[in-house]
This record gives structure tokens, sequence and C-alpha cells, in this order.
């Protein structure tokens, strides 16, 4: 199956700017979720300070869970339905799955999403897999035997 759909691989460049609309549309997500606490916490600052950077660190710990269901839950769902993110969408790539040549089916999009956010939170390490390998896989795609291709 591989060889089938080496030629179609989505680029690196390709991802990264999938990634980067994402990430912009996460926090979007976690932004309009949480304006009235935002509101409420920078209307009380007026100078950028160690007291203000506490207040901000502490908000963002406690609303960390929630930060990561987002992401967890739009990758999941986006994937599984349409194989594409709306990053994806715009950079006209998806992920399909090398088994079958389909959309992945829930278990393995909710896999790859899961394995995708330590990935993130470790320097990117699973990231940087795909400048090495030949399908450009990531430790998400690897694991949950997927490969991002061009529509």
């Amino acid at each position: 199956m591989s060889e089938s759909i080496s030629s179609s691989i989505a680029s690196n460049q390709k991802r990264i700017a999938a990634f980067v609309i994402d990430d912009l549309v996460v926090s979007i997500f976690f932004f309009i979720i949480f304006y009235d606490q935002f509101n409420a916490i920078f209307s009380d600052i007026t100078v950028i300070d160690e007291a203000a950077l506490v207040t901000i660190n502490t908000f963002l710990a406690q609303n960390l869970l929630v930060v990561l269901s987002i992401k967890l839950i739009y990758h999941t769902v986006f994937v599984w339905q349409n194989g594409m993110t709306l990053g994806k969408y715009l950079m006209k790539i998806k992920v399909i799955d090398l088994d079958t040549g389909e959309i992945p089916g829930f278990s393995k999009a909710f896999l790859r999403a899961s394995v995708r956010i330590p990935s993130e939170v470790l320097f990117y390490l699973g990231f940087i897999m795909a400048f090495f390998v030949p399908l450009k896989q990531t430790l998400h795609d690897k694991l949950s035997n997927c490969v991002v291709v061009n529509v």
C-alpha cells in the first residue's frame, strides 16, 4: 500500500502550516470558552509584572486539562469524520489509514490525537520524526498506522 501513496505524501511545509492553523483554531475555542475569565484577569492587570504573570500562569495551570481536552476532541472528531482538520482542509491534505487507504476510524483517530499531545509537550520530538522517515510520518501517525497525503 505504501508504494501506491508515496507520490502523494503531504509535504512537511503543508503539515507545518496546517499545524499552525489548527493551533490558532484551538486557541480561539479556548479564548471563546474563557472570555469572561480572561476579561476579568486582564482588566485587573495594568502593568505586566511578576504578580500579573503569576495570575496568568495560575489561570493557565488551572485550565490545562480543558486545553488538552479541546485539542483531543478537535483532532479526534475532525480526523475521524473527514480525515482532516480545518488546517489540513485549507492546506489540501488529509489523514488516511495505511491499512485501508480510507479515513481513520474513531479508535485510530483517538489514538492519533492522544499521542499527538505528549509529542507536543515533549519538545515536539514526535513531530520531528516526519523529517527523517520515508512516509513523513510523525510519532502519532506511526503508532496509529496513518499517513498524511495530498487531497
